[in-house]
């Protein structure tokens, strides 16, 4: 039986990992900043532990490990969930807005983090698996902050997994394509205020784009959860796991382009050092 720490849990992935883990005889600990309604929706069960949680409050996130340990023993694995979006151009983004984004995306995962490795290194044993985005690794018009929030959690999941494998630690930053979650909904994705006609053929279209195809996406949360409970207990897991064919589609597109872009520079970038002589 592994005992799993999730962070938003009450709806779209978090709650679907929360579902399955419980569904085969794990135990959960989930949280959430509303977590009222959370007991009533997984259901009954010895083998859960709804905690409050906002992960940008340190004390909650504290608070929330010692009583996941004190229930279960220990955690086995955490899972970075919470996150909320923001859409717009980077231009049209203001400072509360970009800030709002990082605190929950960034700061937010660096303070749970924070309070379940130590758990983990007494242990030396768990996998600490942060939910980025395909928009981590690509990004485009309107989601240049949302995404270079992921591209953070990117470089501290390398950052991580480089520091804790020689402790029996194992760190995987899921990358999701578009999946038919609450994400686009205006709970979880903020929409910049203010427009800037300019950008009406590039971040505005994208706008269009959210509101349409709303709860029409194609990706299976369902079955997205299942792969990564696949890969929590892996004992070799990736550092970075695609999901959804948009995704694998971004992702060997962006690889190919940085490819090409390499070889057509690579003797401007080769000429830069200092001369042998």
């Amino acid at each position: 039986m592994a005992t799993w720490f999730i962070t938003g849990a009450a709806r779209g992935f978090g709650f679907e990992i929360a579902r399955q883990a419980l569904d085969r005889g794990d135990a959960v600990v989930a949280t959430a900043r509303n977590p009222a309604a959370l007991a009533n929706t997984l259901g009954p069960s010895e083998k859960l532990l709804v905690q409050p949680l906002d992960v940008t409050e340190a004390g909650q996130a504290e608070a929330a490990v010692t009583a996941a340990v004190e229930r279960f023993g220990g955690i086995d694995v955490l899972v970075n969930n919470a996150g909320r979006g923001l859409l717009g151009a980077v231009e049209e983004s203001t400072d509360a807005e970009v800030r709002a984004v990082y605190e929950t995306n960034v700061f937010g995962l660096l303070t749970v983090t924070r309070a379940v490795l130590p758990v983990l290194r007494r242990q030396r044993s768990g996998h600490v698996l942060n939910i980025g985005s395909v928009g981590g690794f690509t990004t485009g018009a309107g989601w240049g902050v949302y995404g270079s929030t992921k591209f953070a959690v990117e470089g501290i999941t390398e950052g991580l997994r480089a520091e804790l494998a020689p402790l029996g630690i194992q760190v995987t930053v899921v990358e999701p394509g578009v999946f038919r979650t609450d994400f686009l909904d205006a709970s979880s994705l903020h929409t910049a205020a203010a427009t800037i006609p300019d950008y009406a053929g590039s971040a505005g279209q994208v706008r269009g784009w959210a509101t349409e195809s709303n709860h029409a996406q194609p990706g299976d949360p369902a079955k997205a959860a299942a792969a990564i409970l696949r890969v929590a207990l892996h004992p070799e897991a990736p550092a970075r796991l695609p999901l959804g064919a948009d995704c694998v589609a971004r992702v060997v597109g962006k690889l190919a382009n940085v490819e090409q872009e390499l070889t057509r520079w690579r003797s401007l970038a080769m000429s830069t050092g200092y001369d042998s002589n």
